[in-house]
């Protein structure tokens, strides 16, 4: 069984880190122009690198919740009846492999990571970031930025992303709001695949009526639950 599952700030919310686009959320407090465009980093990059290096503080102190060990061990117990867990996730933290999880695709990047603009390197980063830092693989002073995929910027790994899920049994999407694209057309695209589509969600997302199924509450209560499901029916397959 080859089960793509998609994430988004709601699976992380337990552990403290903000949603985006619920009321009171990230976007509701801060205007992502000033704070999330490549326009915004050009034309005050201290400021940008001011949110983000206080994102990063708060992620290092934050810690995985139930809902990022379920998913390791849905990836564990896949695999070891011969299927396959293809876990795409939209947020930038790294509860997922701290969790355990081995295959995360970070189709909006990664925030304890700097990309240098100049030479297009990836590192890892978990310091704050400034204008007098130097890129580690071309000793440029002043290029770094986080390796985020801001407003107006294309999501990473698309290639891989579509191809995992052309050939899902299962699509499951935990925590999004449906609202931000091209993640919230997966759904669609599943469907267009006759592929079966779930949503695991604290509320309704903006897409809701396309899955055919749904569950809704804490994802540190539903998603563990939805894992003993899945794993309970493999095994006696």
């Amino acid at each position: 069984m080859r089960i793509f599952v998609l994430t988004g700030a709601g699976i992380s919310a337990e552990s403290g880190l903000g949603t985006f686009r619920d009321k009171g959320g990230i976007w509701a407090r801060y205007d992502p122009m000033k704070l999330a465009t490549p326009q915004a980093f050009a034309r005050d990059p201290k400021t940008v690198q001011a949110f983000y290096n206080a994102r990063r503080q708060n992620l290092i102190a934050a810690q995985p919740n139930a809902a990022h060990a379920a998913l390791a061990r849905l990836e564990r117990g896949l695999e070891a009846q011969g299927g396959e867990l293809v876990l795409v996730t939209q947020n930038i933290d790294d509860l997922h492999e701290r969790a355990g999880s081995k295959r995360v695709l970070h189709m909006h990047g990664e925030l304890l990571k700097a990309r240098c603009p100049s030479c297009m390197q990836v590192a890892d980063w978990r310091d704050e970031l400034g204008d007098q830092d130097a890129c580690p693989h071309c000793q440029k002073i002043g290029t770094l930025r986080p390796h985020v995929v801001w407003f107006g910027e294309m999501p990473l790994l698309m290639t891989e992303i579509d191809s995992a899920l052309a050939v899902a049994d299962l699509f499951v999407a935990i925590g999004t709001s449906g609202a931000v694209y091209p993640a919230a057309g997966f759904v669609s695209d599943a469907r267009a695949n006759s592929i079966r589509t779930y949503e695991l969600n604290l509320e309704p997302s903006d897409n809701a009526s396309v899955f055919d199924d749904s569950k809704y509450g804490m994802a540190s209560v539903i998603v563990p639950a939805w894992v003993d499901e899945i794993l309970s029916a493999i095994g006696k397959a």
